[in-house]
């Protein structure tokens, strides 16, 4: 379940409410592409704007149109309490794992980010993935932390913001994680830009937002990365380049939902407010960078 392909759909609004039946069509598709692990809820799902009511609702949409495809739900909250009840409600939804990072507004201590997991993984009765994203938490996770939490019981995966760009730093990177980790925790790279330099280096999964809404190319990549072949990984990422251009100026979120809303799939402004779409110039670029990859 932790390794290949983990694809992030988008959770689309309509006005102060979301969009269930787009957000069904996007989970239908990761579906009928074959994707290896539906991540709802996460960073690209908005989690963090939607409310524990909305959140336990969209928890059960994913798992009823996944039709047995593994949904894993983010369940990141301020409040370990929160983290509690919404760990309680996607495990109730049928979610196969949930995916937790560290939020927080006060700055977190190393004991505060453990305990966070501590309390939270002796409740579960899913396998959990760390999520480790410090430019949306800004907590930065060590090693020694990833090796302690890693330790908890439920704790398959660890979600990485990135790796190194040189090649043989990723590959050292991978490894050093390796050697503070448990053997059966898996290791996923995220920051689509990067998941090509990180599967090649050892990463066993890409948790991916390209693959929310567009499945094939991002399992293209993660297959040939599983049949070893590393020249087409590099291959077909970078064909995909404009693509990672634009998520590394206007962040990956707002360009996926552009691109979903100019192919039809969600409706126009479908971010959560105080959040806006990109203006008019950036929107065109995303559509020349969709017909320039074959996305279109």
């Amino acid at each position: 379940m932790f390794t290949g392909l983990s694809a992030f759909p988008l959770t689309p609004f309509l006005g102060t409410r979301v969009d269930e039946r787009a957000f069904t069509g996007l989970v239908s598709r990761l579906t009928a592409a074959g994707v290896d692990l539906i991540g709802a809820l996460g960073s690209t799902g908005n989690y963090a704007y939607l409310s524990r009511e909305e959140r336990a609702h969209v928890a059960r949409l994913a798992v009823d149109v996944a039709e047995g495809t593994p949904v894993m739900v983010g369940i990141g909250a301020l409040r370990t309490s929160d983290v509690l009840a919404l760990a309680e409600d996607a495990q109730q939804a049928g979610a196969r794992a949930v995916l937790l990072a560290p939020m927080t507004y006060q700055a977190l201590t190393a004991e505060e980010v453990f305990g966070l997991y501590e309390d939270v993984t002796r409740e579960l009765s899913v396998p959990l993935c760390l999520y480790d994203n410090p430019g949306t938490t800004h907590v930065d996770l060590s090693d020694e932390l990833y090796a302690r939490i890693a330790q908890l019981p439920n704790v398959a995966s660890v979600k990485i913001p990135g790796v190194p760009e040189d090649p043989g730093a990723a590959a050292d990177r991978i490894q050093a994680l390796r050697k503070v980790l448990p053997e059966a925790t898996t290791i996923g790279v995220s920051g689509d830009w990067y998941a090509a330099t990180g599967l090649n280096a050892g990463c066993d999964a890409w948790y991916s937002v390209l693959g929310g809404t567009f499945p094939q190319a991002a399992l293209d990549i993660t297959r040939a990365a599983a049949a070893r072949d590393a020249a087409r990984v590099s291959a077909l990422s970078d064909r995909l380049e404009p693509m990672w251009a634009l998520f590394r100026r206007h962040g990956s979120l707002r360009v996926m939902t552009a691109a979903a809303e100019q192919l039809g799939l969600i409706a126009e402004s479908s971010l959560p407010r105080p959040l806006r779409k990109l203006d008019r110039a950036v929107y065109q670029e995303v559509a020349a960078a969709l017909d320039l990859t074959g996305l279109a």
